[in-house]
């Protein structure tokens, strides 16, 4: 992997592996990974801008899509009020 770190010596630009750290992210984020691999991910999260902003970025959407997709229970009396009003409308 490269070294071309920003001016303030903080994170690299540039990922010269990202294929390889987007699978390793996304086999982390989908629990599949073991403790050598997350060990891994840290490392990389901690000197890799890219890589660091595509896990917080998919990690987001994974949480978005969680809450946003879940079943919500209907109330019994809607159902059978719509039911009714189908039924009306025949």
């Amino acid at each position: 992997m490269e070294n071309n770190f920003d001016s303030s010596n903080q994170r690299k630009l540039n990922c010269s592996d990202a294929s390889k750290c987007f699978k390793l992210l996304e086999s982390i984020l989908d629990g599949q990974a073991d403790l050598e691999s997350k060990a891994v991910l840290d490392e990389k999260l901690a000197k890799c801008q890219p890589c660091f902003e595509h896990f917080h970025l998919e990690k987001v959407i994974r949480e978005v899509l969680k809450t946003k997709c879940t079943k919500q229970l209907v109330p019994v009396e809607l159902v059978d009020s719509i039911r009714q009003k189908i039924q009306d409308l025949k």
